[in-house]
């Protein structure tokens, strides 16, 4: 009488534990956890918080690890001399983008500098990044606004002082730092005290809350058949933000147009006594000057790098 197929199941999950371990010696690759189930690989090794998981891992396997989460490998780095090895002598092999769903939708395809593998885009982007965007010029010219943007938060912290109120540093460091990027971007402060725009504000208050809260990596980046199914909703949620996203950083381009359009299309750094360009007017300049690579989405997703 033939013995019932579901007793064969142990001995094919030996055979197959067996010869993954087997094949990863073979090819000499960096250690591993020897228990890689099928379909979630080492993903039941994680828990929270994930720092420790990992850290857990390193301590037992080495400082070099391969992990694989699902449908992908993840090498984790836990040494100085290791990173040093990824990152310095080998950077340009290790430069290339996971395509994760956050950078399918918030980075445009994987167009923006934060998500395009290396290449000829990315070095492109870097170049306006570093020498139109991001200069060392560029940023003396905008210090008033870092100056300004300190003083205020010392008064503000000086009157939770005086009215004896718990403050949350965290929190008033954060919005120190979007007050001043989205000055430097669009000329406009969202947090805290003298916001010109409620509403606006409030839109993007939710809009960084929403992203920070989507932009990490989720099961469907891991497993496939989780976001071909639809569980969870992550690519819908995705999809809305980006849609809303856009909406706002187009309003702040058709709004930059506006003012440079004012002051008669003025070129170079200063579009008004006293006023330096923010970013976004630096881009409208750019644009003028060369309309069919300066596109308004390439605008956006520059935006993003400052953000």
């Amino acid at each position: 009488m033939a013995a019932p197929w579901f007793l064969y199941i142990p001995l094919i999950f030996a055979l197959y534990i067996f010869t993954h371990h087997f094949f990863h010696k073979l090819r000499n690759l960096p250690p591993a956890p020897i228990l890689n189930l099928p379909f979630i690989g080492h993903l039941y090794l994680l828990k929270k918080p994930l720092y420790r998981s990992l850290a857990k891992i390193s301590g037992r396997y080495g400082p070099v690890v391969l992990l694989q989460f699902g449908s992908r490998r993840v090498l984790v780095v836990s040494s100085p001399s290791a990173a040093e090895e990824c990152l310095t002598k080998n950077d340009v092999i290790f430069a290339n983008r996971p395509h994760l769903l956050a950078g399918k939708h918030l980075g445009y395809n994987y167009t923006s500098l934060a998500w395009t593998s290396y290449g000829d885009h990315w070095r492109n982007l870097r170049k306006i990044s570093s020498i139109e965007i991001l200069s060392t010029n560029r940023l003396q010219m905008l210090h008033w606004i870092r100056v300004d943007e300190v003083k205020s938060t010392i008064r503000a912290l000086n009157r939770a002082s005086e009215q004896r109120r718990v403050v949350d540093m965290k929190t008033v460091f954060f919005e120190l730092t979007m007050n001043t990027v989205m000055r430097m971007i669009a000329g406009k402060r969202y947090y805290g005290e003298n916001v010109e725009e409620v509403e606006e504000a409030r839109r993007f208050r939710e809009i960084v809350k929403d992203t920070l809260r989507r932009s990490t990596s989720n099961m469907g980046d891991f497993l496939p058949v989780i976001r071909w199914l639809g569980v969870g909703g992550a690519e819908k949620g995705l999809m809305e933000l980006q849609r809303r996203r856009d909406a706002f950083m187009q309003e702040l381009v058709e709004g930059c147009k506006r003012r440079l359009k004012s002051y008669g299309g003025a070129d170079g750094d200063m579009v008004a006594e006293g006023k330096t360009k923010t970013m976004i007017e630096m881009l409208l300049t750019l644009q003028a000057k060369e309309p069919e690579y300066y596109t308004d989405a390439l605008i956006r997703s520059l935006m993003l790098v400052s953000c």
